[in-house]
């Protein structure tokens, strides 16, 4: 028997060869192709519970555009009481709350130099008033004794003049001579002269009596006023409201020194109050005088307009002071706080819909809109123009009917698409 004998193939190897090499090759370009496929793939969808997302619809028609900001409720009428003397507290009558009139006494002052020296000043005007009578009765009698010297020279003039008359009637008869005659009438002459003389120096006595007694009169009034400006320091060392309402603030204590003019007390109209917002200001620049406000007293709502506007930032806020059209609801009393609301504008048929959360004016952001029946959400950028407090207005990005997620969605920043379940 023949055994058989193995011949060697040396291209049978070489096919083997290339046809692992083949394989390996394609493996590789598969395994690429598919890490390539799969680097490319988006991640997937998550999910988010409906419940948890504020969707809004927009819409077509009249915006309403206004601000809102917190404030307090305060008092149109404030009267601050300053002291108008020095003096030491010596009683406090009255504390913060207290109903007050006008002529309520809030605090006592005490101040022994004051009273002294208004017991100086009555000394005075006492003194005044007797030196004003000294001079007046001085100046009576010296006007007196010019009236009696005037009628002496009147009385020796008129018994010159009928005596030189009655000479010139006796000339012709002989009685007289011409030289006593003339002698006669210069002595008429020369009492005239004194005659007018005296009734000159009467009138401007009386002249100088007046200016006299104007001047003691003067001094006396300004004695008086001292007095009687005394008396009313005295009298302030009561301090009183002042008007009526409700003492709101005591600002000394017992045993204190008050200087003049410092605030003693502080004092407001209960029933005339007025709101003070502190709106944004970003947003104060489109309030204006006169738009009507909406303020909450958390127990009712009253109407109100824009009075004042502050011209100062504080805080990263403007004040607006508003007054109150409304009836007040009970239980509203100052340093209430409140939230108002101001009506900037009306626009008419403007695409809006609800202020979504960060959402700035003349910005564009991104928002989720509901698609596929509302099982997903796709990231769109939308351009918003004029905002108000509860509403944007749309520029563009989204059409009426467009449902969106206005809620926060910063945690899907990363994710295109979300899958609302």
């Amino acid at each position: 028997m023949i055994g058989r004998v193995d011949i060697p193939r040396p291209e049978l190897k070489k096919r083997k060869r290339i046809r692992r090499t083949a394989f390996a090759v394609v493996g590789v370009l598969v395994v690429a192709a598919a890490t390539l496929a799969v680097g490319r793939l988006e991640p997937a969808a998550p999910a988010v519970a409906r419940a948890s997302l504020w969707i809004d619809t927009v819409r077509e028609g009249e915006m309403l555009r206004q601000v809102r900001g917190p404030g307090v409720l305060v008092p149109r009428e404030i009267r601050w009481i300053a002291a108008q003397t020095e003096g030491r507290v010596e009683r406090i009558l009255a504390r913060p709350g207290a109903t007050v009139a006008p002529d309520t006494v809030l605090v006592e002052l005490s101040n022994p130099d004051l009273l002294r020296q208004a017991e100086e000043a009555r000394y005075q005007l006492e003194a005044a008033r007797a030196e004003l009578a000294e001079v007046e009765l001085r100046l009576r009698s010296q006007q007196l004794d010019q009236r009696a010297a005037l009628a002496r020279a009147e009385s020796e003039y008129e018994r010159a003049r009928l005596e030189a008359e009655a000479q010139k009637q006796l000339i012709d008869d002989g009685i007289v001579s011409m030289l006593d005659y003339q002698r006669s009438e210069l002595l008429a002459r020369q009492l005239r002269t004194t005659y007018e003389i005296e009734k000159e120096r009467l009138e401007q006595f009386g002249a100088s009596m007046e200016a006299q007694l104007a001047a003691q009169r003067a001094r006396l009034d300004q004695v008086k006023n001292a007095y009687e400006r005394r008396l009313e320091q005295v009298e302030s060392l009561k301090v009183r409201a002042g008007i009526a309402g409700v003492l709101t603030e005591i600002n000394v204590e017992e045993g204190q020194r008050v200087t003049l003019g410092a605030n003693v007390a502080r004092v407001a109209r209960p029933d005339e109050l007025q709101a003070e917002l502190q709106i944004p200001e970003t947003q104060a620049r489109d309030v204006q005088l006169g738009q009507r406000v909406s303020v909450d007293t958390r127990n009712g709502i009253v109407e109100g307009r824009v009075v004042r506007i502050d011209p100062t930032v504080r805080g990263g806020s403007v004040q607006v002071d508003v007054e109150l059209i409304g009836e007040l609801p009970r239980g509203a009393r100052p340093d209430l706080s409140v939230d108002g609301t101001i009506e900037i504008e009306r626009l008419e048929n403007v695409v809006f819909t609800g202020r979504p959360v960060y959402a700035q004016p003349s910005s564009t952001i991104s928002l989720f809109k509901l698609v596929e029946d509302g099982r997903y959400a796709v990231r769109v950028p939308v351009e918003i123009g004029r905002t108000s407090v509860n509403a944007v207005e749309i520029v563009n990005g989204l059409v009426p009917g467009d449902r969106v997620v206005l809620s926060d969605t910063s945690a899907y920043d990363r994710y295109d698409r979300i899958r609302v379940n």
